[in-house]
């Protein structure tokens, strides 16, 4: 599938200041889809981090007072684990907010698509970055429910070399392999 599909079909209004009624913590993820063919950018975090520890995830992290909004958010974290350098117009859409069910976090996902990645350079949140095929993603995310899952919320997961890729990450994936099959 060709970035400029992947971009046609995944490019929505953008609007990075979550209204909730509820009190939340919130966060943001960039999720960057890169190259031809075509790979979308995920990390693992080092198993001694307090939360999320061992966790296949996207870019990103919490709100931070000097975040104008979760855009700012996932573009300084992204850069902060990475080193990539994205600006505000290159992003082309967003997803639904997703909760994190352990830790409580509401996170905004936003998306980016790139030509290429150049080198990355991880930070300490970062033990590993993984460069998931695309076409691999499409045809491999589960919709099974995980049925351990007592949750509202549905339960997806995906493999990739060895990383099991679950919690609000596949919701995220999920969302996106939806809107590419609709698109076909």
């Amino acid at each position: 599938m060709s970035l400029e599909k992947i971009k046609n079909t995944l490019s929505s209004k953008i609007s990075p200041i979550v209204s909730d009624e509820k009190e939340t913590k919130f966060a943001s993820v960039l999720i960057l889809i890169f190259g031809e063919p075509s790979k979308i950018l995920m990390i693992k975090k080092p198993i001694t981090m307090n939360q999320h520890g061992g966790e296949i995830a996207f870019p990103g992290g919490k709100i931070n007072d000097e975040d104008a909004d979760l855009l700012d958010t996932a573009i300084r974290e992204t850069q902060e684990e990475t080193g990539i350098s994205v600006t505000r117009n290159q992003i082309i859409g967003q997803l639904k907010s997703v909760t994190t069910l352990n830790s409580g976090f509401t996170i905004l996902p936003f998306i980016c698509i790139l030509n290429e990645v150049n080198e990355l350079i991880p930070n300490s949140e970062v033990e590993e970055f993984l460069k998931i095929p695309f076409m691999s993603l499409l045809k491999t995310l589960s919709d099974d429910k995980d049925p351990e899952h007592n949750s509202i919320q549905e339960m997806y997961t995906f493999t990739f070399q060895n990383h099991i890729i679950w919690g609000a990450s596949a919701r995220m994936l999920k969302q996106i392999t939806d809107k590419l099959r609709i698109s076909d």
